[in-house]
């Protein structure tokens, strides 16, 4: 039985949909980064993932924004860390928080109408308003 990665209590993710690719990081590092491949690049198809369901798998890669390809594929790159297994850990955290935010959905709007007392005072607030600016205007005063 492949291990699986909980992500909610009752969406469990299967490490086997996961694919890690070791690649060398950027930046400073001396000799050391031109030798040592330490960053992690992630790659879940969410799209096909039968872990995940339909309405999760949409929302998790329009959240995954440009990490995610046309195809469905989610792409995450860790670099932080200076060992292979602290970037493989964080990719996953990343990728899992990822799937908990894709995992709630969301609440569906509750149309609400204005109360009648609402829609009265805002008739007249407007009445006033227009009393106000009529009374601004040239030749509707009386210039005694």
């Amino acid at each position: 039985m492949p291990p699986f990665i909980p992500v909610t209590p009752n969406l469990n993710l299967d490490e086997a949909e996961i694919e890690l690719s070791f690649i060398r990081s950027s930046g400073p590092g001396g000799q050391n980064v031109n030798k040592v491949a330490t960053a992690v690049q992630l790659r879940f198809d969410a799209r096909t993932s039968p872990s995940l369901p339909n309405a999760v798998a949409v929302r998790l890669i329009g959240l995954a924004g440009k990490r995610a390809s046309n195809e469905g594929v989610i792409v995450m790159t860790a670099n932080q860390h200076r060992t292979q297994e602290m970037n493989r850990k964080d990719a996953i955290d990343r990728l899992v928080e990822l799937i908990r935010a894709a995992a709630v959905a969301p609440k569906k709007r509750v149309k609400t109408k204005p109360s009648k007392s609402a829609r009265k005072e805002r008739t007249d607030n407007k009445r006033k308003r227009g009393t106000v600016k009529s009374q601004r205007r040239v030749g509707a005063r009386d210039w005694d």
